[in-house]
């Protein structure tokens, strides 16, 4: 065979595995929602949570004796089959003893995110995700670039805070949701945004809910005044904190003042000129000298190979499904709606989480 053969059989070869490789990704792609229904039945049956109350690796059969409501005995072929899935996404592990015993089943750090009744828990997010309720604006998708709109609307009838309001048990759900991510969150900023936060004195929440944030960093540093602010009828459902005060009221109209303005996962929700207002009302609410904003976002990075940067554009697909117009942002987006905002000058602060820190502060400091 002549040189020139043996080269044009080598560019055969690699076109025909590189075809097969993009067949084998169309096949992965297509079937990926495989992953997060077995990972919702392992949350749904508590898996984690069985395993992790018996301190060691367990059986098959002892983890399906343990698992509550089944009017029959648990189905031990099909739980096999989730897991043997869940132990190649290396969710769970397994260990075969020597002498040919049981497989023995045991936690993993991605399985310990699982656990309902830990501090720091995704569980109840795996569940709100992948509610038929939550899933179904996905579909929606082809449509939303046809006709434009909002797919939570084009597919439940109304958007997703009035449906919230009107179905307690989807309020539920929800609710459960963001509060497990806020905890993971916060944990996050108070751990990552130590010298950020050391020197404040005074700090308003803006959209902060019920006051799960601030009241976290007032316990960090019990000499910052701190401010809870939203919507009224959200404040009048806050409890009591030690160090805070509930302000009911409207990020587009007036911010209250202080040092500094905290806002995490708010500006996601809103498109850009809705952003800027916000900006600009935070601008007037802190001191011209040492005022600044921390905002608590993800940053789209085209090009990041980091732990969580895949997520990003996750992220900005789950603001159409599920926002009205808000949408995730690149720094060169951020950039943007800051100036605009009364911002230009910036620094971005990767915290571990899924999020960054961005401290923004007046153009006139």
């Amino acid at each position: 065979m002549s040189s020139q053969e043996s080269g044009r059989e080598k560019e055969t070869i690699e076109l025909d595995e590189a075809r097969l490789q993009g067949q084998a990704e169309i096949w992965r792609y297509m079937f990926s929602f495989a992953d997060s229904m077995a990972l919702k039945s392992a949350v749904e049956l508590r898996i984690a949570d069985i395993i992790h109350s018996h301190g060691v690796a367990i059986t098959l059969s002892k983890i399906a004796s343990c698992i509550n409501g089944s009017l029959t005995s648990p189905d031990t072929t099909t739980l096999a089959r989730i897991m043997r899935l869940l132990v190649r996404r290396k969710i769970f592990t397994v260990h075969h003893p020597s002498d040919g015993g049981d497989p023995l089943y045991d936690l993993t750090h991605s399985s310990r995110w699982l656990l309902h009744d830990s501090e720091q828990t995704l569980a109840p997010m795996v569940l709100m995700e992948n509610h038929p309720w939550l899933i179904a604006p996905w579909h929606c998708f082809s449509q939303c670039v046809k006709e434009c709109g909002i797919a939570f609307k084009k597919a439940h009838g109304r958007e997703i805070w009035d449906l919230a309001s009107g179905n307690p048990e989807f309020n539920k759900l929800f609710n459960d949701g963001l509060a497990c991510t806020s905890k993971v969150v916060t944990s996050a900023i108070l751990s990552g945004y130590k010298q950020g936060l050391s020197s404040i004195e005074s700090l308003v929440d803006v959209g902060g809910g019920i006051g799960g944030l601030i009241s976290e960093i007032v316990k960090a540093y019990p000499h910052i005044k701190g401010v809870n602010f939203d919507l009224p009828h959200v404040v009048l459902a806050a409890p009591a904190y030690n160090g805070i005060f509930h302000v009911g009221g409207d990020m587009f109209h007036a911010i209250p003042n202080a040092n500094a303005v905290i806002m995490k996962w708010v500006l996601h929700d809103w498109g850009d000129e809705d952003c800027i207002k916000i900006l600009r009302n935070c601008r007037k609410a802190i001191p011209r000298e040492n005022g600044k904003v921390i905002i608590v976002e993800v940053v789209v990075k085209a090009e990041g190979s980091g732990v969580f940067d895949d997520m990003g554009f996750i992220f900005d697909l789950l603001m159409i499904a599920h926002s009205s117009g808000g949408k995730e942002r690149t720094e060169v987006e951020w950039k943007k709606i800051l100036e605009e905002g009364g911002f230009s000058r910036y620094k971005i602060i990767d915290i571990p989480a899924l999020p960054s820190i961005i401290e923004a502060y007046p153009d006139d400091q």
